[in-house]
């Protein structure tokens, strides 16, 4: 899906690490979100509340998932998912367009 229709995005943006990564949350009728995002070139460390699936639009990186030992490589059109209440660290290459899905 390219594109959402009849959503309310808020206006506040989302922002970690000193502005590196930056985020837009999008609500929609049925009352799931989604966070629409950019990341700098770095180093990341983030925790989840609930399941986050992870699309990185464009751009490439590497991410450590949760009782993983071996970091993986993820680029633009890829995805990865992250259990509910863990932590997962991000090695960001290149800029990387991203779209977060919860729950």
């Amino acid at each position: 899906m390219s594109e959402f229709k009849n959503v309310t995005v808020v206006k506040k943006a989302n922002v970690y690490s000193d502005g590196k990564v930056t985020s837009r949350t999008v609500l929609f009728a049925d009352g799931s979100k989604k966070t629409l995002g950019i990341m700098l070139p770095g180093e990341y460390t983030f925790g989840t509340d609930t399941k986050e699936l992870m699309e990185i639009l464009a751009g490439e990186l590497e991410v450590l998932l949760p009782g993983e030992t071996a970091w993986k490589t993820v680029r633009g059109g890829e995805s990865f998912e992250v259990p509910a209440h863990a932590k997962f660290s991000l090695n960001v290459a290149s800029l990387a367009d991203y779209c977060c899905s919860y729950g």
